[in-house]
């Protein structure tokens, strides 16, 4: 549906919307807070239990592949396990206050999204679903969820672990630490922390008002012409709340900059060691407000450049030197179809769906053979509900194949089979 245009069009269309908008939006806080803290606990509960119940293996298991690594040289491995316990304490302390804040976020949001979702085009009986979507379904995906964090945790970090022990060191040498430049990067780190973040803090805090009332303006003009976020069905609540809550997105933008500033200023420390001199360590801390005052301008779309210097901070200079962070003019002027056009290209569509569904045929009797493929999963496929495992995730891996494959052989196509 096209938004209506004029003024007065745009204004009737927003009067006659708002109590649609209002009654939904009640409907969906009512189903949030109802299954806010239910979501909450579920999620808390799974989480919790299976990382508190894998930590003792994470530990064992995590030093035993650091000690046993080929990559990593003694002096390397001595300080990793000597800093890897300060990451096993926050590790649990991190995702368990994770899974309680998104937990409580999915468990409120979901029934929201879904109460306008209920109403979108091509649905029947528009009450009954009102009141329905969100609730199994959030119960649902929370199990899911949490299935997908267990085999995070399990298969894909044992698997992540076992590359870092079996994988041999490049060219027979392995990664060492030099010890000679650890002192200047200390020093660096340190300096690029204490002028960086308190510069980069008031620099947000002179810029937040500008993104405030810009952002404000933007989201009320997409309100009243019925444009933008406020145009699809399902988006409207975040969009509403966005209104409402863009100061806090403003606050919180702030926040993020100085945590930034942060890292941003210990940078100089990696410097000073890829770099071997306590000098371009020195210099980087002054590109470092350059680098942030380019990026906000450009994100908050305000002049280019900055009023802070930015010295050479590399041994080649293409390394540090971009003059903005705006798009560049291939961007702004995109070539004309005509002259893409000129050559043709020979497409073989048929030819490629036959070499894909031969590979999904090789790769799906691998998986049976190795009990990654049930029967229930190719009767689900059959029925078209349930596990995805062939209908997706076979096409899907054997894609991910594909383009791994035509990658390593530097091909400048694809290749389908090896």
């Amino acid at each position: 549906m096209e938004p209506p245009k004029g003024f007065l069009a745009s204004l009737w269309s927003f009067i006659c919307f708002l109590p649609y908008f209002i009654g939904l939006l009640l409907l969906g806080i009512i189903k949030g807070i109802i299954f806010c803290p239910v979501i909450c606990l579920m999620m808390t509960i799974g989480n919790s239990a299976i990382i508190l119940g894998l930590l003792p293996a994470h530990v064992l298991w995590t030093y035993y592949c650091i000690l046993r690594a080929k990559q990593l040289g003694p002096v390397l491995k001595l300080l990793t396990c000597i800093c890897i316990p300060v990451f096993l304490i926050l590790w649990p302390v991190v995702s368990i206050g994770a899974s309680i804040i998104g937990g409580a976020l999915y468990g409120f949001l979901s029934p929201i999204f879904a109460t306008f979702d209920a109403v979108g085009e091509g649905k029947t009986n528009d009450i009954f679903h009102c009141f329905y979507d969100g609730t199994w379904s959030t119960i649902k995906h929370s199990f899911t969820i949490v299935r997908d964090f267990k085999d995070v945790c399990f298969h894909s970090y044992f698997s992540l672990m076992d590359d870092l022990r079996q994988k041999q060191a490049p060219d027979g040498k392995y990664y060492e630490i030099r010890l000679l430049y650890i002192p200047g990067a200390i020093i660096a780190g340190g300096l690029g922390v204490l002028i960086d973040v308190p510069v980069i803090s008031v620099v947000a805090l002179c810029k937040s008002p500008y993104m405030l009332f810009k952002g404000w303006h933007r989201l009320f003009h997409d309100l009243i012409g019925r444009e933008g976020p406020f145009l699809e069905t399902i988006c409207v609540p975040l969009a509403g709340l966005a209104i409402i809550l863009w100061p806090l997105a403003v606050v919180g933008a702030v926040l993020g900059s100085m945590v930034t500033s942060i890292f941003l200023g210990a940078y100089a420390g990696v410097v000073v060691y890829q770099e071997s001199s306590l000098w371009f360590g020195l210099r980087y801390i002054i590109a470092a407000l350059s680098i942030y005052d380019e990026y906000s301008n450009d994100i908050l779309d305000m002049p280019e450049g900055s009023c802070f210097p930015r010295p050479q901070y590399r041994k080649k200079a293409d390394l540090s030197r971009t003059s903005t962070f705006s798009r560049p003019s291939s961007f702004k002027d995109p070539p004309s179809r005509t002259s893409s056009l000129r050559k043709p290209i020979d497409l073989k569509p048929l030819e490629l769906l036959e070499r894909l569904f031969k590979e999904c045929q090789r790769h799906g009797e691998i998986w049976v053979s190795e009990g990654l493929i049930t029967a229930k999963d190719i009767e689900d496929a059959k029925s078209n509900s349930g596990s995805q495992v062939v209908s997706i995730g076979l096409p899907a891996y054997c894609l991910l194949q594909a383009l791994l494959r035509s990658a390593m052989a530097n091909s400048p196509g694809i290749l389908l089979s090896e």
